[in-house]
């Protein structure tokens, strides 16, 4: 039986992140080594660290990373691209010329038979008032036509920026560390939700670039996974089992 991997948070573009070329190699490498064994792969979000397509644009670079996908795609391996807080504005390009399967909002899905809840994490139980006001702006239609307006080399130039700011204001370019369950949003948020959902098995997030992989009582589990920046990490189904692994070039065996 073939394997169904999950990853999110690589920021592919970063201008925060100094070892950007090498962090796209080793994610290309990761996916080399899987391909053969993927029966599907999830990326949870924030693969890109700003995406926007314009109706005849896409930004530059991450050639590399979407030669690959669509190397695999090509091969019969399904790829779900969950959209984050980073690459929210993506249309019909990682569809149409990658093969990808899009998703804009949490999933809930069976897989070998079992029951999966995927999302991405932004907005699911995050009480900051700053960040719900950010994020109904990010997905308001109306202000991304205006942005369309403005010339690729100020809108995308100026996306970056912006992300590099919000990455270097945190200390050490990182996320606060796990806060404890009765503290952590994601946490808070996915128990409640256990209570009216109760068949669910694995809840599946990024966003928090934390390796967290919590069991919630006998029959479910919720992971973080981590990202691709500090951890290299990801998680792994064989239709039995769920691991949470690091890759480690030349040491990892898949």
């Amino acid at each position: 039986m073939k394997k169904v991997f999950f990853l999110s948070d690589a920021h592919l573009g970063s201008l925060a992140i100094e070892h950007g070329r090498t962090q796209e190699r080793r994610l290309v490498n990761f996916l080399e080594k899987i391909k053969h064994q993927a029966a599907a792969i999830y990326l949870m979000g924030d693969m890109f660290d700003f995406w926007y397509e314009f109706k005849t644009v896409v930004p530059k670079g991450y050639t590399r990373f979407l030669g690959k996908l669509s190397e695999l795609t090509d091969m019969g391996v399904e790829i779900h691209f969950f959209t984050g807080n980073h690459d929210i504005w993506c249309n019909d390009y990682l569809t149409k010329e990658c093969g990808l399967i899009l998703h804009k909002e949490p999933l809930t899905t069976e897989i070998y038979g079992k029951e999966f809840y995927l999302a991405h994490g932004d907005g699911l139980g995050d009480p900051k008032v700053t960040f719900k006001l950010l994020r109904t702006m990010f997905h308001s239609r109306f202000l991304q036509t205006l942005f369309s307006m403005i010339h690729p080399r100020w809108s995308v130039a100026f996306g970056l920026q912006w992300a590099k700011h919000s990455r270097l204001k945190r200390k050490e370019g990182k996320e606060p560390d796990y806060m404890g369950e009765d503290k952590e949003h994601l946490v808070l948020w996915t128990k409640e939700y256990l209570k009216s959902h109760p068949d669910i098995n694995y809840f599946i997030y990024g966003h928090r670039h934390i390796e967290l992989d919590l069991s919630l009582n006998d029959t479910t589990r919720m992971l973080i996974l981590g990202d691709w920046i500090n951890y290299f990490s990801y998680a792994v189904f064989d239709g039995e089992n769920m691991f949470l692994e690091n890759f480690i070039e030349g040491e990892t065996i898949l």
